[in-house]
């Protein structure tokens, strides 16, 4: 593992403790796409099967359980926890996430690195969390005012993305045999994605003033 790769996990996972402080801390889901989140679930749920099956190390192992168990925590909550699930905000999180789901899957079927049962899921996961920050990013351009911890969410998961594709850069010239194209275009677009976010982001840290985007 290099230390891009590393620095992309760990990003990774400081967003979702970020994102569980605000849930358990504050006890409110509100700024919180329940739809990118129950994304992510399947996302994380259809990418790990191998779990069961594959042992790489014990650090591989311990991040698939971690990623799963908090997704499936964090969808729970917004789902059935009453306090927490009377702040989600139900009238902006209206994105369709299901054409998401089936684009993604017909995806999967079609463009893969080999035709089988577990490599044809672990394509449709690369390419639905190429997407799955779609619903957030709409709900909060929908608020406009994004709060501190929402916003410290959405930077670390983009930055998690970007610390991505310079470990494939760096996997590119030092690996003889790199053919994980597949990962590489879709980490290319869900961190276009951010693009808009990311502007309105630095921008607010300039000016220290609080995170608004345009609705």
């Amino acid at each position: 593992m290099n230390v891009f790769r590393f620095a992309g996990d760990m990003t990774h996972l400081i967003s979702i403790l970020v994102l569980l402080l605000k849930i358990y801390a504050t006890k409110s889901c509100s700024g919180i796409s329940l739809k990118t989140q129950e994304l992510y679930a399947i996302v994380f749920l259809a990418r790990y099967l191998d779990l069961f099956t594959d042992f790489i190390s014990a650090y591989n192992t311990l991040m698939k359980i971690v990623f799963i168990a908090s997704s499936l925590a964090i969808v729970w909550c917004m789902r059935f926890q009453y306090v927490v699930k009377r702040s989600y905000d139900r009238e902006l999180d209206t994105f369709r996430h299901y054409f998401l789901v089936g684009v993604s899957l017909l995806l999967g079927l079609l463009i893969h690195e080999k035709f089988s049962f577990q490599q044809v899921l672990w394509a449709f996961s690369i390419y639905l969390e190429a997407v799955a920050i779609l619903p957030q990013l709409v709900l909060l351009q929908r608020s406009g005012n994004v709060d501190n911890l929402t916003g410290q969410y959405v930077f670390f998961l983009g930055a998690y993305r970007g610390f991505y594709i310079l470990n494939w850069i760096y996997r590119y010239f030092t690996e003889a045999h790199f053919g994980r194209w597949i990962s590489v275009v879709s980490g290319l677009v869900q961190t276009a994605l951010y693009a808009d976010f990311f502007y309105y982001y630095f921008i607010s840290w300039k000016s220290n003033a609080k995170l608004k985007l345009p609705s």
